[in-house]
């Protein structure tokens, strides 16, 4: 009768015992499974494990066509971009700034706005920043506003493939045999008409992107008080379909010698060659999606930028051929990386959750066994032993279990 009794005593102790100690293996201290929100601002928070998301699915994904008209073939290469970059190391971040797409911007937000162990040292009045390797004299980024502009003002793909690493070796005192760097090459592109009218008033201003390699539109120092009709009928005017340009591999059509082939057939191959080279870069973002060119970029990368990117609307019409041909093809491969990250982020987190979940009920189980054990409950190796442990354990699984949904609700 006193050993029934005990029993019972014991049921309610040992469930009291559960909830304190149990909670350590659903929420331990190094979780982020279990906190309070917090109204701080920004896109990310930091919690004691790393970082979690602020902003809600909805807001990301407020701009994202219910549908995505498909017009070209994606390949699962093509969308799942990951890179494993190596700041340690000896992998380059390559920025290709291409005139008016918002590249000053994003060039400061990789200066300024990412957390690192060793973020850039920018000083007050400096237009460069030093951003070096932790616990090296070495640059792990390669832009206007870390190394300047080291291979010439707005260089293009072709002359950046070529220049970077010649320019990287030198700065770091490393010979070429020596190097084996990873170069990844990222841009930032604009719908094209945007662009054109951007750089139209720019240069319509007074400024200025000098070349020799064709013959000038204007006579005199620059193009200031320029028309929109004038700036759009000289034949070599650079800001004519820029984005292919500078993306494409010139080499391929002769560079500027326009005697080699066709217009036509210049066009075709210089088209083919930007969208190569763009569906191959490490990253790049489009100026119309700033929080998903965040986004990408962190999930790209693997880092995180301390606040939210700002969008800025802009305004549309008809113009340059070939860069509104490239952007098409830019802003569905972008939107399809973006809605196949999307996806993939889900199923790690559901993966993640399954597996954690089935961790607490083995850890659960376990714990309880053991808990009717010390309470006398698994002596003796009778029928009736067994049966009452079995029991009692049972009793104990319907504690836990009402707690964790309790908990579920809590966090729902």
């Amino acid at each position: 009768m006193e050993e029934k009794f005990n029993r019972l005593i014991f049921v309610p102790i040992a469930a009291v015992l559960f909830l304190m100690i149990g909670y350590q293996y659903v929420c331990p201290a190094d979780s982020n499974n279990c906190y309070f929100r917090s109204d701080e601002k920004g896109l990310f928070q930091r919690y004691s494990s790393g970082f979690e998301l602020v902003y809600t699915e909805s807001e990301a994904d407020e701009d994202l066509p219910s549908k995505i008209t498909s017009k070209f073939n994606f390949t699962e290469r093509d969308l799942d971009r990951h890179v494993d970059f190596n700041i340690r190391g000896d992998d380059v971040m390559v920025f290709l700034h291409i005139q008016k797409t918002g590249g000053t911007t994003f060039g400061r937000h990789l200066v300024k706005n990412i957390q690192l162990e060793q973020p850039c040292d920018c000083m007050p009045g400096q237009r460069k920043c030093t951003c070096h390797r932790p616990g090296k004299a070495e640059s792990w980024l390669f832009s206007r506003f870390s190394t300047g502009w080291s291979c010439g003002l707005h260089a293009d793909w072709t002359e950046l493939t070529s220049c970077v690493p010649v320019v990287m070796n030198k700065r770091d005192k490393k010979s070429a045999q020596k190097s084996k760097r990873n170069f990844y090459y990222i841009t930032m592109l604009r719908d094209p008409v945007s662009r054109y009218l951007s750089e139209w008033k720019h240069v319509q201003r007074g400024a200025t992107w000098k070349t020799d390699e064709l013959p000038a539109c204007y006579s005199g120092e620059d193009w200031t008080g320029v028309p929109l009709a004038d700036f759009m009928n000289c034949p070599s005017n650079l800001a004519n379909n820029r984005q292919v340009r500078m993306l494409a591999d010139l080499s391929l059509v002769g560079c500027y010698n326009m005697s080699s082939m066709s217009e036509l057939e210049r066009g075709h191959v210089l088209l083919a060659s930007a969208k190569a080279n763009l569906r191959n870069m490490a990253f790049y973002g489009l100026t119309e999606f700033q929080r998903k060119t965040q986004y990408l970029f962190e999930r790209t990368f693997g880092l995180r930028f301390i606040r939210a990117f700002t969008q800025i609307n802009s305004t549309r019409a008809g113009l340059n051929a070939l860069d509104m041909e490239l952007y098409e093809y830019a802003k569905e491969l972008f939107l399809r990386r973006y809605q196949y990250n999307r996806q993939k982020q889900h199923q790690e987190e559901r993966l993640r959750r399954r597996q954690e979940r089935q961790h607490r009920q083995r850890l659960h189980r376990t714990y309880l066994a053991e808990l009717w054990r010390l309470g006398g409950g698994g002596g003796g190796g009778g029928g009736e032993e067994e049966e009452e442990e079995e029991e009692g354990v049972k009793v104990l699984e319907e504690v836990a279990t009402t707690e964790d949904y309790s908990s579920q609700v809590v966090r729902w």
